[in-house]
């Protein structure tokens, strides 16, 4: 005899729940969308920062070799210091790794090439965004549905058992 578990999930009516269970399934869902919502603002956060990139980037010309420039150490602190090189740029690959980004040809190939990496990026950030977008929405009409079912129950006139 064969087994058939499926690995499907089973799908359950709401309105066949009662309000404690509705509770529990609004909490589990308040829950998954604070989440969703905070990774949606992360993304967001470092889509602006590889943007930020793609313009500091574009500072980096022949033109202003030996100028000085703000280096940043963190977020919010700065030090002078003088662009010395302006064939090679460092690129940000993310928790705090840097790769040098240098190309034999020219300047301009280096400069193109990490403005592409950046570029790369930002779109892919851009379709999780969609995505991620998409995924709120739908959590979102769920909690309307659910919360207009946990209503409409509260609403209904309670029964009492009858004692026999």
């Amino acid at each position: 005899m064969a087994s058939t578990t499926s690995s499907q999930p089973q799908q359950i009516n709401v309105a066949d729940l009662d309000l404690q269970q509705l509770s529990d399934v609004r909490r589990q869902l308040e829950e998954e969308l604070n989440h969703l919502t905070n990774s949606f603002a992360q993304l967001k956060q470092a889509q602006a920062k590889f943007k930020s990139c793609i313009e500091n980037v574009g500072e980096v010309k022949p033109q202003n070799k030996g100028t000085t420039i703000l280096v940043p150490l963190t977020n919010s602190l700065y030090v002078p210091g003088h662009l010395s090189d302006a064939e090679n740029v460092i690129v940000d690959v993310g928790t705090g790794y840097y790769v040098k980004k240098a190309c034999a040809k020219s300047y301009l190939t280096s400069r193109a090439q990490a403005t592409k990496y950046y570029e790369t990026k930002v779109e892919y950030i851009r379709t999780n965004l969609d995505t991620l977008q998409e995924t709120i929405q739908k959590k979102q009409e769920n909690m309307s549905y659910l919360i207009n079912v946990m209503q409409t129950k509260l609403q209904q006139p309670q029964t009492q058992p009858t004692k026999v």
